[in-house]
């Protein structure tokens, strides 16, 4: 007999535990947000309902700020971010998620519900969350 196919959504492995920061802020903002938040990634707020979510993350900051040895505190997150990211349901199918990360080789992926980041999905929560849970339920 053939087992049914067990299906995992990224609602079930993302993080409703995330950090935004404003585009106009600092990446010295950023950076004090970050470590406050124990975390390398933060959601760039929409400016108003037409615009679109955005992105930035501790290698964004090491590429054009510390590599290029600018002033943290007068570079400011718009002009450093990722925008538009690319963003998952939270009824995506974990599977098609994962392939979504390898295709366009993404760290994170904010999960959006009626234009509303509800969580944050990363190739970690996918693999250890996720592919632990098919593993275990066989």
């Amino acid at each position: 007999m053939i087992e049914p196919r067990i299906l995992i959504r990224v609602r079930d492995v993302m993080k409703s535990d995330f950090a935004t920061i404003d585009g106009i802020a600092t990446v010295e903002d950023a950076l004090k947000k970050m470590k406050s938040f124990k975390t390398s990634v933060l959601i760039v707020n929409k400016r108003h309902d037409d615009d679109e979510y955005g992105m930035i993350n501790s290698g964004d900051i090491a590429r054009h700020v510390l590599a290029k040895d600018r002033a943290p505190d007068r570079i400011n997150v718009y002009e450093i971010m990722n925008k538009p990211v690319i963003s998952v349901h939270p009824d995506m199918d974990i599977r098609y998620c994962s392939r979504l990360f390898a295709d366009y080789n993404l760290v994170r992926a904010p999960v959006i519900e009626n234009n509303k980041i509800i969580g944050v999905v990363s190739p970690n929560s996918l693999v250890l969350d996720g592919m632990y849970r098919l593993v275990n339920n066989r």
